[in-house]
């Protein structure tokens, strides 16, 4: 398992906010070598510059994570300056909420674009290269982390294109982790769910790409950015918090990493729906005034 971060590379997509810039800036206290991605060109330099104060090294790319011909072209300038790296994070993420009827198809290209073809290129493009570096070095070890969320895990009402493409995240990083052990003891991979945590990600429209442009908002998706505003906003714990956790989880090999375990009793509704055959239990039974108020405004 990797244990020791000093020396290592670590590529790290969504750097310039949120869990990717707290996840490098414990990776630069580590002394790892870092490249650093995001599609916010300002946000990113911020980001090196921080890093490189530090003292490591970094390599910074403004990379749109859902292209493909974009991130085959970062694996090759990675692989030229660091070689393969030892720790990817998959992590950059946008969000639109809204009935999920309403989502136009340029909603749907956006945000699958980032949160799922971005996983799978990050998991594309780098796994191969850990890989043979795994086979060059009996001692050499990796480890894979995709950011899914909570909503990859239960499916709340009104951000149906978000829950669709963390639950494929999931999905997704199950799946590399029983293929991984099919093949290698080297490399592993853990998906990180996080619940509600202040970052930038309820904001996310600010780096929307003018080609896949917004429609003027439905009722349901100003509702659900005024209630994703607050609830991101309000999130007791940090970013740096779970960024701890997810460099813990690598450390442990640890698979699901969660910032609020106490959710995990929704989990376990849902669970318990799919093996009885039920529909899938009131995500407000325990803040009933939040369904009311959802369902009074919608109607």
């Amino acid at each position: 398992m990797l244990q020791d971060f000093k020396g290592k590379t670590a590529v790290l997509t969504g750097a310039g906010s949120g869990f990717g810039l707290e996840c490098a800036r414990l990776g630069a206290r580590l002394g790892m070598n870092l490249v650093l991605v995001d599609v916010q060109a300002e946000a990113l330099a911020r980001a090196a510059d921080e890093a490189r104060a530090q003292g490591v090294a970094v390599l910074a790319e403004v990379v749109d994570v859902s292209d493909a011909a974009a991130m085959e072209a970062l694996a090759d300038a990675v692989r030229s300056r660091f070689g393969a790296p030892h720790l990817v994070f998959n992590n950059a993420g946008v969000a639109s909420g809204g009935l999920i009827w309403e989502n136009s198809v340029a909603d749907w290209q956006w945000v699958l674009g980032v949160n799922l073809w971005g996983v799978v290129h990050g998991v594309r493009v780098f796994t191969p290269m850990m890989l043979a570096a795994a086979r060059t070095d009996p001692t050499w070890q990796g480890h894979i982390v995709n950011t899914a969320s909570m909503a990859g895990l239960v499916s709340l009402p009104n951000m149906g294109v978000y829950n669709t493409s963390k639950h494929a995240v999931v999905a997704l990083t199950e799946t590399l982790h029983q293929d991984l052990a099919l093949v290698t003891e080297q490399i592993h991979a853990s998906v990180l769910c996080p619940y509600f945590v202040p970052t930038g990600i309820s904001q996310s429209h600010r780096s929307r790409p003018a080609h896949l442009p917004p429609e003027p908002p439905t009722p349901s998706q100003l509702i659900g950015q005024a209630m994703s505003d607050k609830a991101v906003s309000s999130g007791k714990v940090s970013a740096a918090e779970v960024a701890q956790k997810v460099f813990d989880a690598v450390r442990d090999r640890q698979f699901y990493i969660y910032s609020h375990p106490k959710a995990l009793g929704s989990v376990a509704q849902r669970l318990e729906s799919v093996l009885e055959g039920h529909a899938p239990p009131d995500p407000f039974a325990s803040r009933p005034e939040i369904g009311e108020q959802l369902r009074a405004a919608l109607r």
